[in-house]
């Protein structure tokens, strides 16, 4: 089967080795969404790292398939190499310019969320104290990605921010990497409403590995395939995908960084706990155990997402 990885996280710096995103291969996966930059970072910064990864992935073509359509993913499969493509965690490296868009497309964005935890000029974040939803200048941004082919993101974005968003695309929506409020009660996960506005774009909510997100902590199997089997029987399995959010490193320097877009509950455990990519067939095997019929888990594991870019990416 496909197996795809919608996000993770390397070290934002160009020069970061980015050889460790073959794991993801030898794990069984044939696609992987790697961030290139997120609310700290301003065009200049997003362009560094960006091109810095481009290069490094760019001569190894033995190993590496720069995916911009959804056949660059199927011919990955087939070849045994890796399909990458990048995403944004937050609109501020547009720097206020809609047209960036589709600079960021052609280089390789496939995915973009519009907010990440705090209000910026797009709309509201998961952890703003008040709501504003989306914002005249984040309808236009939908209204760009919807236009060049980019995979709209509501991870990360406050209540009315994400449901606004559902609401403007004309496009199938993703939640890239979140998991369910109604089985741990965490403000970056996501309630049952949320969900279902979601699938009814289209869209398919990617269940991540975060083991603050998924219970206090824990980054076992079962706690993710807890979030898994709410999701798939409240959305039905077509909906339901894996976006693990493994970070390559630890994420301790980035909350000492970037205080004030963490809350203090971030910061409570001396390591946050992550399920690695080698841990992507064991899931699909969990799931097979719990009852889940083989075509569900060919969809959770990649079909899904893969549905999604089939009508989206241009």
């Amino acid at each position: 089967m496909l197996v795809w990885e919608q996000h993770c996280c390397l070290p934002l710096d160009p020069d970061t080795d980015v050889g460790a995103l073959w794991r993801y291969a030898e794990a069984g996966a044939s696609f992987v969404s790697v961030n290139v930059g997120y609310a700290p970072h301003d065009v200049a910064e997003t362009i560094r790292v960006l091109s810095g990864f481009r290069r490094q992935l760019l001569a190894r073509p033995d190993r590496y398939v720069l995916a911009r359509t959804a056949d660059d993913v199927r011919e990955a499969k087939a070849t045994g190499r890796l399909a990458v493509a990048f995403d944004l965690e937050d609109t501020n490296p547009l720097g206020g310019r809609v047209d960036l868009v589709r600079t960021y497309y052609d280089l390789g964005v496939r995915t973009m969320l519009l907010t990440y935890n705090q209000r910026n000029a797009a709309g509201s974040g998961c952890h703003d104290e008040s709501d504003g939803g989306l914002t005249e200048f984040g309808r236009e941004v939908v209204a760009e990605m919807n236009r060049v082919g980019m995979v709209v993101d509501a991870a990360h974005c406050s209540y009315r921010t994400s449901m606004d968003v559902f609401a403007a695309s004309t496009a199938p929506v993703v939640l890239s990497h979140t998991a369910v409020r109604a089985v741990h009660d965490h403000e970056r996960n996501v309630w049952d409403d949320q969900l279902l506005a979601c699938a009814a774009t289209g869209g398919v909510v990617g269940i991540n590995g975060v083991g603050m997100f998924l219970g206090a902590n824990d980054a076992s199997t079962e706690a993710l395939v807890r979030h898994v089997d709410h999701a798939v029987k409240l959305l039905g399995w077509e909906h339901v995908g894996l976006g693990l959010d493994y970070c390559f490193d630890q994420i301790g320097d980035e909350l000492a960084a970037n205080p004030g877009l963490f809350p203090a509950s971030y910061s409570q455990w001396d390591r946050l706990e992550f399920i690695e990519p080698e841990r992507l067939l064991a899931i699909g095997a969990a799931l097979l155990d719990r009852g889940h019929a083989p075509e569900a888990v060919e969809g959770i594991l990649g079909g899904n997402f893969l549905r999604v870019v089939e009508k989206v990416w241009r």
